[in-house]
């Protein structure tokens, strides 16, 4: 079951305060925005790019009754993830759900191995027209992904008397009721990038995580760090909470052959 989950507030990671003016904003993409490749013809789904590989999109299917407003990053990272299973969004034809194992074994790998950075990952894919429609389990995607923090429960150094060595928790979010693409983290703070809003000039934070294999990009809402009197992440502090990750195909598409 994969039930709505609502973005609006999520506008929050990329310096949109809770004060913020959601139709003033949609009507300001509608004016300034561009089209977004591979969703439509059907409905609205347009983009307002930001500097740092940030945007904010717009998309408005066939008869629904209100806009989705939603924060994206580009990420230059590529992750290899092995599927497990592809499931279509109801509410968003444009999107998938991929569940599978991120970091497996390599080609020539013997058989049966399994890296120790091997986990289990949940994510939404934007590009759901460029996959096929089916894909064997087990083929190997290279995904770039990006997470925006829907509850942040710990920000902080780690106790002394209390370390957890490598301490690397992901596992996707449990519960039938629970909305897809979303993973638990525990995860070490690697490197803090600043970024602005150009829109409310609000100051962003770009959090990278020590994720197996390779970082992984995270945003947080400094509002929802203040209201629970979390302070803002540090480089080789601590950082737990559930993210939704989202992002897109960046290879591994099987070759489609044409008949002479």
């Amino acid at each position: 079951m994969l039930p709505a989950l609502p973005m609006d507030f999520l506008l929050e990671c990329l310096g949109f305060p809770p004060s913020t003016d959601l139709a003033a904003l949609a009507a300001r993409i509608r004016r300034e925005g561009e089209p977004v490749a591979l969703r439509g013809p059907r409905g609205e789904h347009l983009r307002m790019p930001f500097p740092g590989r940030l945007e904010v999109r717009l998309d408005r299917e066939e008869g629904a009754a209100h806009d989705s407003l939603w924060p994206c990053f580009e990420s230059t990272r590529r992750l290899r993830v092995a599927v497990e299973h592809l499931e279509p969004m109801p509410d968003s034809p444009f999107d998938v759900l991929l569940t599978g194992r991120a970091n497996p074994p390599l080609p020539g790998d013997p058989e049966g191995t399994r890296s120790e950075d091997e986990f289990p990952l949940a994510a939404c894919l934007w590009d759901a027209r460029k996959l096929p429609h089916r894909l064997p389990r087990g083929h190997v995607l290279a995904v770039s992904l990006a997470g925006f923090a829907l509850d942040v429960g710990h920000v902080g150094p780690e106790p002394e008397g209390e370390a957890r060595g490598d301490g690397r928790i992901l596992r996707p979010l449990a519960g039938e009721d629970a909305p897809g693409g979303c993973m638990e983290l525990s995860l070490v703070v690697q490197a803090i990038h600043h970024l602005e809003n150009p829109i409310t000039r609000e100051r962003i934070e770009l959090v990278e995580v020590a994720a197996p294999g390779r970082p992984l990009d995270l945003f947080l809402s400094r509002w929802q760090l203040a209201a629970q009197g979390l302070p803002a992440p540090r480089p080789g502090w601590r950082l737990e909470g559930t993210f939704l990750l989202t992002g897109r195909v960046a290879g591994g598409l099987p070759v489609r052959r044409t008949e002479l």
